[in-house]
């Protein structure tokens, strides 16, 4: 309602929380079109299906995309029935962008992750800071601003950057989540540790793992113990990516292993289990990753394992993230000679980028090259995107009766045009359509080369735009190539930002080492949710209640050694016949009895005693 009676509105809500119908709906509901910002470009894409799959009109504009083909959307905005409009905030700052929104008819301008319009958050961009010339070239139109992780800082500062009038509406869910146990372990052997919690946990499983590398890594030593696991990094080609999670959602596949690239945008509500092997670099990234598990109410478990080395491994890669304004000159020169661009030129143009071709070149390693393109992407130079996909797409440019006259000329290529038109319909006309150059070859029975280059002699002489398939990274230049020398660095800022990336690093450390204050509460305070009552499931409240009921303790852990000296038994056996009165203080008894060696799995995950428990 807040929304429908025209007020500004900031909603936090959880990750899966449900934020797209917070807009959608309200949205549907105003005649205009409603301006979607969101900088995550597999999400866009994502939510545009959807709605089109409902038969609602939605298009997205974002980097990788050639100037044509946004000069078409935004004249089908204008014109057509298009009810939702995604844009990347790179974008809204170009003079095209600006010069055809002012002749929308716009009901509501949505904000998604709208923490990334602060310098105090997580994940700032400063292209963010231009959505307030929106609300001045559309000074009537609502704001809604939706995130799932802002600090009270970074929520205040939301508001203020949107320019939030009054009365505005406020709404925030509680970052509690009473079906999520939190659990952290310090732990020698990581692998052994997984397995045991793969083992105790059934259900679909994450987990994430910083490099490339380990993905493949761990899912090969899951599969080789029977685990069904696979891998998802930013790295595979799309095919590939898409394959891997839908056999994961499909529950083919039990486990993925991934890096941070993988979770956005997923909707699998049964996750039982999210585990990092790695430590995350703040609360917010760790309670959005850690939060796609048990999305659907049942009992969830997140659980981080960390050795001692991880704390410093972490200090170390905190400190490489904020690479001095001198090296992010070198990099953006060396950009610049790499794709050999002058002065003034090359504003929005996106290119294909081999980081490690690049690499080779100019002599840098591939992990300094990385930080620098995610400092300058921060900074509102670039955009980098690791893992960019679009399919071949096909715009007819000629009306009817001028496509009808060029056939009647053209005798050669009728075949080809009346196939098109025949698999792809009408709606090539009005906007960009996805084709496959396979289907229309099988179609002509020609070989797939020569359709391919009738496609292309039919872009050359106008008659359509033909975009072939994109599925390599991509780099777009914000902002016209800059002279290095006064390239427009924000000096001050940086070291707020790498101050403030330091803090929320201690403030993760603090997280994983404190074994006295319960876990949820530490993530409800983080959040500015004070005077919580502590969850009594994660490792910490679990550790109390074994020391507060020693009795039942000891109580637990004979019945346990008698019963399995009896047989080799599984968990679930085991607390089926104990009928334990705590799950959670079980599960911990045979944890902890594992680790001392008093009980051990066999490779059928059955326990067995090993020594008497004194």
């Amino acid at each position: 309602m807040s929304i429908l009676n025209g007020h500004d509105t900031l909603a936090l809500l959880p990750t899966g929380g449900g934020k797209s119908v917070c807009f959608q709906v309200p949205a549907l509901a105003r005649e205009g079109i409603c301006l979607v910002i969101t900088p995550l470009i597999a999400l866009m894409k994502d939510q545009v299906s959807q709605l089109r799959n409902r038969g609602i009109q939605a298009v997205a504009i974002h980097a990788g995309m050639n100037r044509s083909e946004i000069d078409i959307l935004l004249d089908n905005c204008i014109y057509g029935v298009v009810k939702f409009l995604y844009v990347s905030p790179e974008r809204i700052q170009t003079e095209l962008f600006i010069a055809r929104v002012k002749q929308m008819n716009v009901n509501l301008i949505a904000v998604d992750e709208a923490h990334c319009i602060s310098q105090w958050g997580y994940d700032f961009r400063p292209p963010y800071l231009k959505i307030a010339d929106l609300r001045e070239l559309k000074p009537g139109v609502p704001v809604i601003a939706l995130t799932a992780t802002a600090t009270p800082a970074v929520r205040d500062d939301v508001m203020e950057k949107l320019m939030f009038r009054k009365p505005h509406g406020l709404f925030q869910k509680s970052f509690a989540r009473t079906n999520l146990s939190f659990v952290v372990r310090n732990a020698e052997n990581k692998e052994r540790k997984l397995l045991d919690i793969l083992q105790k946990v059934k259900g679909s499983a994450i987990v994430y793992v910083r490099s490339r590398k380990a993905t493949q890594e761990v899912a090969t030593a899951l599969v080789k113990r029977g685990i069904r696991a696979s891998y998802y990094h930013a790295g595979l080609s799309f095919e590939e990516r898409s394959k891997r999670q839908e056999e994961w959602i499909q529950n083919h596949t039990r486990v993925m292993v991934a890096t941070n690239a993988f979770g956005m945008g997923i909707d699998k509500p049964d996750v039982r289990t999210v585990v990092h092997l790695d430590l995350p670099e703040n609360m917010e990234a760790y309670y959005q990753e850690a939060g796609r598990a048990g999305r659907d109410g049942l009992k969830s478990y997140a659980a981080i394992l960390y050795q001692q080395a991880d704390i410093a491994n972490l200090q170390l890669k905190t400190e490489l993230a904020h690479p001095s304004p001198e090296f992010l000159r070198k990099i953006y020169q060396a950009l610049a000679n790499y794709f050999q661009l002058a002065e003034g030129s090359s504003e929005g143009e996106s290119y294909d980028f081999d980081l490690h071709d690049f690499a080779e070149r100019f002599h840098f390693q591939s992990q300094e090259i990385y930080v620098a393109l995610k400092k300058l992407e921060e900074e509102g130079l670039i955009q980098f995107n690791e893992s960019f996909y679009s399919p071949s797409q096909v715009y007819l440019l000629k009306d009817k009766p001028g496509l009808y006259q060029f056939q009647i000329a053209n005798a050669r290529f009728d075949p080809f045009i009346k196939m098109i038109l025949r698999l792809y319909g009408g709606e090539l006309f009005s906007g960009y359509s996805k084709i496959s150059e396979q289907q229309l070859a099988k179609g002509l029975k020609l070989p797939y080369d020569e359709t391919v280059l009738l496609l292309k002699h039919l872009h050359e002489l106008r008659v359509l735009d033909y975009q072939p398939v994109r599925d390599k990274p991509q780099l777009t230049f914000v902002l016209p190539r800059q002279d290095t020398d006064r390239l427009p660095l924000n000096i001050k800022r940086l070291e707020a930002r790498k101050q403030l990336s330091q803090r929320k690093m201690n403030t993760m450390i603090e997280f994983v080492t404190s074994s006295h204050r319960c876990r949820m509460v530490m993530i409800q305070e983080y959040f500015g949710e004070l005077d919580q009552q502590d969850c009594g499931m994660c490792d910490v409240c679990i550790g109390r209640k074994k020391k507060e009921n020693f009795s039942e303790l000891r109580e637990l852990q004979e019945s346990i050694v008698t019963l399995v000296s009896q047989r080799l038994i599984t968990v679930e056996e085991l607390e089926e016949r104990i009928a334990p009165r705590d799950h959670e203080l079980f599960v911990d008894v045979v944890r902890d009895m594992v680790d001392d060696g008093v009980l051990e799995y066999d490779d059928a995950w059955q326990l067995k005693v090993i020594k008497k428990n004194n």
